[in-house]
């Protein structure tokens, strides 16, 4: 093959994440190339491994009706227009296009909360205050979800009553969940909307719907955690839930209908930002609504967690909404619940005044029993502890305690709903198949001048427990909440600071040659993954001899 050919590639041990990119010149310059210098200059950065140079040029001509017509569909007529179903699809589509998956989750969210602007949001209202966006367009969420899809999903999905599906009344101050055993069929489901007036509630309408999938999966690399959704059905005149608040960040799109919602304050400093969610409240525990609305089709409330809220059918309209949550346990005192025991433990094993024994009679003075008495003991023994706390800090494994977190982000976390083209260059599209006897199309040849780099900014993360070094991916995650076991594969000591050399450039592509490896064989080795001689990482290649079609 003449030149460099650029492509997408997937690295991966059961589809882990990185991708390659070879580049032709003479093919797909004006696609991929974005520099008009001399060959000569190309080809020297080619060599290095380092991307052409972005004239000022031709950065206009490219940039300025791409992000015009993205801003458009982000916040079209500023959040008022007439937009629909086709309209949140060219979005997605649009958003595959954009090179950076954190940019990408930006610009879902602009759109989510729009006319807002994201850094005001979280300037003034995140995790601070209720925020209602009223746009007067019925039409703007429409394609997330519907009741057509909710009645799809019921006909042709495994669908169970308490795992995907709760029926729920609320009625003269009294909650109750009316779930049978077993498969949720259409037949029972829509006879409890109908005649006893229940609303239904889908728990993760993301594990069923290729949108809702896509979206979230999208949102969750804005939020640095899992985003999850409900679908809410509830038949007009009637209330599912009793008045409650939850542990979560939560934005309610109204899709269809309208729907009366009433938003109360905490009801003390010590509920604000709870790490649970409340148990139901009577209507006399909450006080007067700071917050009393009617959300039609295309509005939007924003309630941060620890906001008690109820929401009741009009008698002319039914209600759908989602609910997209996050934020669930993502706290500094989730952070520190894992700083301070690593701590502790490291503080006992490296320094010898955590090892020193209680005073023989400090039973006689501390305690419950003992609080009330002066004597001063305790006021030396207190000290002693509040010391011994500020040493602590010394020996907190801060790096390994976010590692932790990290881990358990990802294993919350959706896989990435790839698009075609990035299906198309990875194993996912891999053209290796069986044909006239034999397997073909399996071949994999890797060159110096490969580009390769993550699929996605947030699919893979390095984690070391103190004696080995972990990658951590998404690609394989389940749709179904924690159905998989977390995914990852141990990393090599001479290979850490190439993978990292990988995770810190995205979202540029890198050289294989200019991977920071010792030898050519060890970059081959972070690019293939062949541990132990074993193909742990499939690769997909633009050549159709050795790799997947494009």
């Amino acid at each position: 093959m003449e030149g460099a050919l650029e492509v997408l590639i997937l690295l991966q041990l059961f589809s882990f994440c990185v991708t390659a990119f070879i580049r032709s010149l003479n093919q797909f310059e004006g696609f991929y190339l974005q520099v008009s210098a001399p060959q000569v200059k190309k080809k020297k950065r080619k060599e290095n491994g380092a991307a052409p140079a972005v004239t000022a040029k031709k950065k206009k001509m490219k940039k300025g009706p791409v992000d015009k017509k993205m801003m458009e569909q982000q916040c079209p007529s500023n959040g008022t227009g007439g937009v629909g179903a086709e309209v949140l699809h060219a979005l997605l589509t649009d958003l595959t296009k954009v090179n950076n998956s954190r940019e990408r989750a930006s610009r879902l969210f602009q759109w989510l909360i729009c006319p807002n602007q994201d850094k005001t949001f979280f300037r003034d209202c995140w995790e601070k205050k209720p925020l209602l966006i009223r746009r007067q367009n019925p039409d703007y969420y429409q394609g997330l979800f519907s009741t057509a899809e909710f009645d799809r999903i019921l006909r042709t999905d495994d669908v169970q009553y308490g795992v995907n599906l709760d029926v729920t009344s609320y009625t003269n101050g009294k909650r109750e969940t009316h779930n049978p055993p077993g498969r949720a069929l259409p037949y029972t489901v829509w006879d409890f909307y109908e005649v006893p007036g229940c609303s239904l509630r889908m728990l993760n309408p993301q594990a069923f719907s290729s949108t809702v999938w896509n979206v979230l999966s999208i949102l969750q690399e804005k939020f640095g955690s899992m985003a999850g959704a409900n679908v809410y059905l509830t038949p007009a005149g009637t209330q599912g839930f009793a008045p409650h608040y939850d542990d979560i960040e939560a934005f309610i799109v109204q899709l269809e209908g309208k729907k009366h919602w009433r938003v109360y304050n905490p009801r003390s400093k010590d509920e604000a930002l709870p790490l649970v969610p409340s148990p139901n409240f009577s209507q006399a525990e909450i006080g007067k609504p700071i917050l009393d609305v009617v959300l039609e089709a295309g509005d939007l409330l924003y309630l941060p967690r620890g906001f008690i809220h109820q929401g009741d059918c009009l008698p002319d309209a039914h209600s759908l909404h989602i609910t997209i949550s996050s934020f669930q346990r993502n706290s500094w005192g989730d952070l520190l619940l894992k700083v301070m025991p690593a701590a502790l433990e490291m503080a006992m094993e490296e320094d010898v005044e955590f090892r020193k024994g209680l005073p023989i009679d400090y039973l006689t003075f501390m305690g419950v029993q003992n609080s009330d008495k002066e004597d001063p003991r305790r006021d030396t023994f207190v000290s002693h502890v509040e010391g011994l706390i500020k040493k602590l800090m010394s020996y907190a494994p801060v790096d390994a305690a976010v590692d932790q977190k990290a881990r358990e982000f990802l294993h919350d976390c959706l896989p990435p709903a790839l698009s075609e083209e990035e299906k198309s260059s990875s194993v996912y599209g891999a053209s290796a198949r069986w044909e006239d006897g034999e397997a073909v199309d399996v071949a994999v040849r890797m060159k110096g001048q490969t580009k390769i780099r993550l699929i996605r900014a947030g699919v893979a993360r390095l984690c070391s427990d103190g004696e080995a070094v972990h990658l951590y991916y998404t690609t394989e995650n389940s749709r179904v909440y924690h159905k998989e076991e977390p995914k990852s594969i141990e990393i090599k000591a001479e290979h850490t600071d190439a993978v990292e050399f990988l995770i810190h450039n995205y979202p540029k592509f890198v050289a294989v040659a200019s991977l920071p490896c010792d030898s050519a064989e060890d970059k081959a080795r972070v690019s293939l993954s062949r541990e132990n001689s074993k193909p742990c990482w499939t690769l997909a290649f633009q050549d159709r001899r050795c790799t997947p079609a494009l």
